[in-house]
């Protein structure tokens, strides 16, 4: 199954950039084997629409260019679903292990994701209650994946 993410707003160069392609390099490398690969990132700029409702729907449209026909889709959202890691991971096979073919992430912009979304979603994933930039959530699912991946082939980064 390919893994992607697609995200509003550009993440600068830094160590948030830098942190973020680590883990996501990690996920490149160790998810083939257990077939996760990871197919990219696509980054999309802030809606051009004059309230959030507008924003959101031009926000929508641009990030569901990037999911492949017959691609399912996971949104970031706080007001989603709290896994525990092992969850996850259980989730991320199941989901590889039905035939799924493509799996794309999406991430919102400063006014969230349209909720048009959550009725083509496979589920809505909370990285936890609060909200977080986007660069910082790109960071947690980055490193959230790499450690799915691990949990799946039995390496011991993950300890419980």
């Amino acid at each position: 199954m390919r893994l992607s993410i697609a995200a509003v707003g550009r993440m600068k160069a830094g160590p948030e950039r830098e942190l973020a392609a680590r883990y996501l390099d990690r996920l490149r490398q160790a998810g083939r084997p257990i077939g996760l690969d990871y197919a990219g990132l696509a980054e999309e700029a802030e809606g051009r629409g004059t309230g959030a409702p507008e924003r959101k729907r031009d926000e929508a449209a641009r990030l569901l260019s990037h999911v492949p026909d017959r691609g399912a889709i996971v949104l970031l959202d706080e007001g989603g679903k709290v896994f525990a890691s092992q969850g996850f991971a259980e989730r991320l096979g199941s989901l590889r292990d039905e035939g799924l073919r493509d799996l794309v992430f999406l991430i919102g912009g400063p006014d969230g994701l349209d909720p048009d979304l959550k009725t083509q979603s496979r589920f809505t994933l909370a990285l936890g209650a609060m909200t977080w930039p986007h660069q910082i959530a790109r960071i947690l699912l980055a490193e959230q994946l790499y450690r799915a991946v691990t949990i799946l082939s039995g390496h011991p980064y993950h300890r419980e």
